[in-house]
């Protein structure tokens, strides 16, 4: 009866059921297999970029499961959140009998199985009680735990170390599953974010990268400055943003940051990750006479119209863009602008920055370039928030301790049986161990042909 109500209870049902092996398997082989997926997909692109690789009906689909952004999709948080509970209770399950045996104070030892075990025999011509004073010692100074029993022929001596090397393996179950918690803590609680600052800005929010949203901080970044050296190609060769950190107005950090040398506050991460140029609010422009040569210097506000000298009609600078590309050439920085004349249509205009004589290609009477503009960078910041992150490398430390234990240590036992055999003492020295038994092999042999030398001086 009381076998019917341990097999119907649902509890010891759903414990049973966490403790299987095969739910081990099973979720490992389940986490592998998505893994692969996330890494044959791209993450967290654009949608549109998604909508022509896969179509749309596979793109709704995919995006319905969170495959775009698989390792902070709920299903595969639930997987590893499974696979944490499964562990701990296998541990748990297998645990008590180790933890007995572990930390027993008198551990029991089997003289049977240590005569059926590896073992190494010499004779001796003196009694068990003159070799038990010279062989106690020995083995004392070799092994932690030592106890002696008294035999109707003589006496053996148990001897073992290396016992709580048993719990290696929960160890390594227990960086598992730090890993796995530090990963969880890490999507739940933190954030990647990105932000751009123009110089003498700040801002106090990040944009998502998974999902667009605005995530606020509590504190704000400010750029003070922001400077970038080129090589001679003209590729950028280092660029450094020195920012503040305020808490209510005041300044509690300043840092010069470069990219791989990030700002840390409060667990966050800034990162030196882009930079770029703000849009120039004002623009001096040069009217030239192509005729004449007389220069006109106009300022000018993008979108803001003005009249072009010697009443040639307005024109209006609509856009400025870092980087305007003309027949396969990189112009560089440029202004977008409109040209209307006094009685014709208006032409759309591409002045440079870096190529003064470019509208004399128009053919026009006046020739428009940049005198100057005000230049100013903004610094592309990362911003990231990982709690998880120490517990992640207390897990790693954990599982290399762990790994070294289960793997390159023993707990190891050993016998000496000293009897009397007719006129003669015979010594027996065996050894077992839980792994590296050809080790403890050879640690024997070590052992008996020591008592064997020790013996050997006393007789002398």
């Amino acid at each position: 009866m009381k076998n019917n109500e341990v097999s119907s209870n649902p509890v010891h049902g759903l414990w049973k059921f966490f403790a299987s092996v095969k739910l081990t398997v099973m979720l490992l082989l389940t986490l592998a297999v998505t893994s692969v997926i996330g890494t044959v997909i791209p993450q967290n692109e654009n949608p549109a970029a998604y909508i022509h690789e896969y179509g749309e009906f596979l793109y709704r689909i995919f995006n319905l499961l969170n495959i775009f952004d698989m390792y902070h999709s709920w299903w595969f948080q639930f997987l590893i959140f499974f696979l944490t509970i499964n562990i701990v209770v296998c541990s748990i399950e297998r645990l008590s009998s180790t933890w007995n045996r572990v930390f027993t104070k008198n551990p029991s030892f089997d003289i049977a199985r240590f005569r059926n075990s590896f073992k190494d025999e010499f004779p001796d011509n003196h009694t068990p009680e003159e070799l038990k004073s010279v062989f106690l010692p020995v083995v004392s100074r070799s092994f932690r735990y030592t106890k002696i029993e008294e035999t109707e022929k003589g006496f053996v001596i148990f001897a073992e170390k290396g016992r709580w090397t048993r719990l290696g393996v929960y160890a390594v179950h227990l960086s598992v599953i730090l890993l796995l918690l530090g990963g969880l803590i890490g999507s739940f609680l933190g954030f990647d974010g990105s932000v751009n600052i123009p110089e003498g800005e700040s801002v106090n929010s990040v944009i998502l990268r998974n999902t667009g949203k605005e995530q606020p901080l509590d504190f704000e970044i400010r750029c003070i400055d922001f400077s970038v050296s080129f090589y001679e190609s003209g590729a950028p060769k280092e660029y450094l943003s020195k920012l503040v950190i305020l808490e209510k107005g005041k300044p509690v950090i300043n840092k010069d940051i470069i990219v791989n040398d990030p700002l840390r506050y409060r667990g966050i991460n800034i990162f030196q990750s882009s930079y770029g140029t703000v849009r120039p609010e004002n623009v001096e422009l040069n009217f030239t006479n192509r005729e004449t040569g007389m220069i006109y210097r106009k300022n000018a506000a993008i979108g803001e119209e003005i009249d072009i000298p010697e009443a040639r009609g307005k024109f209006v600078i609509k856009e400025y863009t870092s980087s305007f590309n003309f027949r396969g050439h990189n112009l560089g920085e440029a202004f977008l602008g409109i040209l209307t004349p006094p009685d014709g249509e208006p032409a759309e205009l591409v002045i440079p920055l870096n190529y003064p004589s470019f509208d004399k290609m128009r053919k026009d009477d006046l020739i428009i370039s940049v005198e100057s503009s005000e230049k100013r960078y903004y610094t592309g910041l990362q911003v990231t928030k990982d709690p998880g992150v120490p517990v992640v490398y207390t897990g790693f430390i954990l599982m290399i301790l762990g790994c070294f234990v289960a793997f390159f240590m023993s707990h190891q036992r050993l016998c000496v049986e000293v009897m009397k055999k007719g006129g003669k003492t015979r010594v027996m020295v065996a050894g077992i161990t839980n792994k590296n038994k050809m080790g403890m092999q050879a640690r024997t042999r070590r052992m008996s042909k020591l008592l064997s030398e020790k013996a050997g001086i006393l007789k002398g």
